[in-house]
């Protein structure tokens, strides 16, 4: 059985009190909060056997090792990656999605073209701007329309024997929408170009399969899946990732060196220059088992209450607009009031202790495609209830009035 007050013990964060109201935290789309389990790892590392890892002969070493080796299994197997070494630790989403735009580099032509969609996190267009101004490679852009979706008969127009790589993210983070991409990667592999998914806003709400999906290389962040900030993995197809030259030069990812030549090392540790986030890459680990522990089924069953809910009562406040309709979507809802700033409607909601997300969300395009300046973005995780929903409605009226 799924029991929400329950799972809500877990959280000790979900006790307390911001101005000196009940916390309601609806900012889960930026970060997810971390359960008691994830934060008895990170002491546990740190009082037990913190140490380097890989290279040491002693004991806490060796421990460490095993520790963050397994969090690699764990996260193997919670995405169904094929072989471990496939799975290469990073610091975040922005850091893979970095290391791939980086390797690519040499692969690409002047020329070639590259394809990102106008829903993307400014985190999956700025390094592929960046790939093509180094490499001479053309960007397009899969046009979204007014519901929030991708407009895939758009996409088949810019597909051609030119493309080369197609970037595309799992769900948006401004709108909630869930992206097509099983069709998106047939059609890329069809003209033999590679596909990217951001996979940060999927990875709390979906269980991806990334051989099920044939997809080349996918990226998430742990913070967003109740693990720690400052640790994310990179999924690549062995052969993809053999073909990519190193990201970073340091320790850890070598062979032999000397002052003539260095060889690299065989996968993950080419693409894991130095000391890593040992700790965190253990709690990324704690973290996929908390949510699977839970399931994932009833996580998207609960959640899509929680959106159906929270859209029905927002739409009873007179002249609030939600932006992005899409029939596929995930718990997030940006909305507007009329003719007021998003900026002032999330400052007065925090006076009132809800915690929304405002601005464009790393999300620019997106914005200038509705002509707006930002939103107020309410994303709800598997620990909302209804009841905080129905506060936020309330503080979203009485804003309304304030504002008015």
């Amino acid at each position: 059985m799924f029991n929400v007050e329950t799972i809500r013990k877990d959280f000790p964060i979900l006790q307390r009190q911001v101005n000196g109201k009940p916390l309601v935290y609806f900012d889960n789309a930026a970060t997810s909060q971390t359960p008691q389990r994830v934060i008895d790892a990170i002491v546990d590392y740190y009082s037990n056997y913190n140490a380097n890892i890989h290279r040491g002969v002693h004991s806490l070493s060796q421990e460490a090792t095993d520790k963050y080796e397994e969090a690699r299994l764990k996260i193997q197997k919670h995405f169904n990656a094929k072989k471990s070494h496939e799975i290469i630790m990073t610091s975040g989403t922005t850091h893979g999605i970095n290391l791939v735009a980086s390797g690519f580099t040499s692969l690409l032509k002047k020329g070639d073209e590259v394809i990102v969609s106008a829903l993307e996190h400014h985190s999956n267009i700025v390094p592929w701007q960046m790939l093509c101004e180094r490499s001479g490679a053309v960007l397009k852009v899969i046009p979204m329309n007014d519901e929030g979706e991708l407009v895939m008969s758009a996409y088949d127009d810019l597909l051609s024997e030119k493309t080369k790589l197609v970037f595309v993210n799992h769900i948006s983070n401004a709108l909630g929408t869930i992206n097509p991409i099983e069709s998106i990667i047939k059609k890329a592999h069809a003209v033999g170009a590679a596909v990217l998914v951001d996979g940060a806003q999927a990875c709390p709400h979906i269980k991806a399969d990334v051989q099920a999906l044939d997809v080349d290389f996918y990226v998430v962040s742990a913070h967003k899946m109740c693990g720690p900030t400052g640790v994310g993995m990179l999924y690549g197809k062995e052969e993809w990732l053999s073909k990519l030259p190193p990201y970073q030069g340091g320790g850890e990812m070598i062979a032999e060196v000397s002052f003539e030549k260095t060889t690299y090392a065989g996968l993950p540790h080419k693409f894991e220059a130095g000391t890593p986030n040992i700790c965190g890459g253990i709690a990324f680990g704690a973290a996929i088992d908390y949510m699977n522990n839970i399931g994932f089924k009833k996580i998207d069953a609960y959640e899509h209450e929680l959106l159906e809910y929270a859209t029905k009562r927002l739409l009873e406040i007179e002249g609030l607009k939600i932006y992005g309709t899409s029939k596929h979507k995930t718990s997030v809802v940006s909305f507007n009031l009329n003719g007021i700033h998003p900026y002032d409607v999330g400052t007065l909601l925090d006076k009132m202790g809800v915690a929304v997300r405002t601005g464009h969300h790393c999300a620019q395009p997106i914005m200038d495609y509705f002509k707006i300046p930002g939103t107020i973005r309410a994303s709800f995780a598997f620990y909302n209830t209804k009841a905080e929903i129905d506060v936020l409605v309330e503080g979203v009226k009485k804003a309304k009035m304030m504002l008015s």
